[in-house]
């Protein structure tokens, strides 16, 4: 179970949201929406261990996790809406760089082709980075779900730039990655194709906000 408790953001001295709570079991997926600035990117970011929360805690099946913040980003996944792509190195050599630094050897059986060929850029595999279109280096960043063990993946609008075909591919990764009992918390901007997702609605919990809805599907 990942939890969130009493949770408050402050960002250049404004708070952006407070008194946010959260519960996701194994298996479960939490989408964020709400208006631009209502701190879909900075709940993200405080979940990941990024950002400090200005009160209230994140707890991992009852642990607080402010006890063992560098075990906890080991174990996820943190795609943000900007993509970080090496231009002078080819697709796979930007995703093999990823593998190593998270501890997983590129020629692995989880290798880099594992990657690539879930997001359907194993053809591309040796173009350099800086001739990729924003779609292909959005995909070229999801790839590391593909092939990086992780049991949480946090996804700042991860459908962004993602036509049709790669938007149904990424929902196939991310419906496996459930089934295997993997967490999913994602910022949308729209619904998308997960069953039993739950929503969040940042906008509940601005300041002066009064009334508190729980996430629900």
């Amino acid at each position: 179970m990942f939890a969130g408790q009493d949770l408050a953001c402050v960002r250049g001295e404004r708070l952006i949201f407070e008194k946010l709570e959260f519960e996701l079991s194994p298996g479960g997926t939490l989408l964020l929406v709400g208006p631009n600035g209502s701190g879909k990117t900075s709940l993200l970011r405080v979940m990941a261990g990024l950002l400090a929360p200005a009160t209230g805690h994140l707890s991992w099946n009852g642990r607080d996790l402010a006890a063992e913040p560098d075990e906890h980003r080991a174990a996820l996944h943190f795609i943000g809406h900007l993509d970080p792509i090496k231009p002078a190195l080819t697709v796979a050599e930007n995703l093999a760089f990823w593998l190593r630094y998270r501890g997983v050897t590129p020629s692995a059986g989880a290798g880099w082709h594992r990657g690539l060929g879930a997001v359907g850029l194993a053809h591309l595999a040796d173009q350099p980075g800086r001739f990729l279109s924003a779609g292909q280096r959005r995909r070229l960043n999801l790839a590391r779900l593909a092939c990086i063990p992780a049991r949480l993946w946090l996804l700042d609008e991860p459908m962004t730039s993602l036509d049709t075909t790669s938007q149904t591919a990424l929902i196939r990764l991310m419906g496996d990655h459930r089934a295997a009992g993997g967490m999913i918390i994602a910022s949308v901007h729209g619904m998308i194709g997960l069953p039993d997702a739950a929503t969040l609605d940042l906008s509940r919990y601005a300041p002066g906000v009064e009334a508190r809805h729980d996430a629900g599907p």
